[in-house]
């Protein structure tokens, strides 16, 4: 790690920091340790349901107090890679405010007339109308686009049905595939770094999902550490033809070792 570029982190929010709204061991030692030596980091989720300002609240509630600015969502990468394909554009939206804020911040206008997008996020109340709506315009020619391709999110009662799944029956009836933007496409990841001013070279990418995690940071160009406190285990890693950087047991573990999370830990 050179001086001019010095070493930034992104990691995942849920497996990672907290499990079913309740603090990891050791997560909130790691974040202050970060913030107390000014090493730059972005906290990365999947969900697009919250905003930043819902994220960080669910956060402090679990006793990570991490700033907005530290947050990246897909629904925030889905914004900005919309505003970069057609800047003021027009979408037809099936999610929540995680989603439908951050369109409207890049200047879009949410439509059920003739979008140019249909833009598939997460929600608990997927509405068979919305379903529906959704299915009709992209038949029309309406451009297909997903935040994320989970099938499933966790809930406290066991698998809810994610933006993966709703996609695949949009699929199911038009024909149509989405173009996904969240993990694993490591589109998330630059999206990222690009809001942090980071280098891919320097930056380190802390997961728990062999499948979603590792991967998008190793097609990003990031080194990457597995966590086992979430999805993935040590014995799990073996079936994959790709592996990460290292696997520890929990961020708790880079505690004293930020500065050099590769050395002896």
């Amino acid at each position: 790690m050179s001086d001019e570029h010095p070493i930034t982190y992104l990691m995942d929010m849920d497996g990672v920091l907290i499990s079913e709204e309740r603090l990891i061991p050791g997560a909130d030692a790691f974040v202050a340790e970060l913030r107390d030596n000014d090493i730059p980091f972005t906290v990365l989720t999947n969900n697009s349901i919250r905003t930043t300002r819902d994220l960080r609240a669910r956060l402090l509630a679990t006793g990570l107090d991490i700033d907005e600015s530290n947050i990246w969502t897909s629904a925030l990468a889905t914004a900005q890679f919309l505003a970069e394909q057609r800047p003021n554009g027009t979408a037809y939206v099936v999610g929540e405010s995680g989603l439908t804020t951050a369109l409207h911040d890049i200047g879009y206008v949410l439509t059920e007339s003739d979008p140019d997008y249909v833009v598939l996020g997460e929600t608990r109340t997927y509405s068979f109308e919305a379903i529906t709506t959704a299915i009709r315009l992209v038949e029309r020619g309406a451009r297909f686009i997903a935040t994320n391709p989970d099938a499933t999110g966790p809930s406290s009662a066991g698998p809810l049905p994610a933006t993966g799944a709703v996609a695949a029956l949009i699929t199911r009836a038009t024909g149509k595939e989405p173009y996904y933007v969240g993990k694993p496409n490591p589109l998330m990841m630059r999206s990222a770094l690009r809001e942090m001013g980071a280098h891919s070279e320097n930056t380190l990418m802390i997961g728990d999902r062999m499948d979603t995690d590792v991967v998008a940071g190793l097609e990003a160009g990031l080194r990457t550490i597995l966590v086992l406190t979430g999805i993935s285990s040590r014995e799990s890693v073996e079936a994959f033809p790709y592996r990460p950087t290292r696997v520890i047991s929990s961020v708790a573990d880079l505690v004293g070792h930020t500065a050099d999370p590769f050395g002896d830990i």
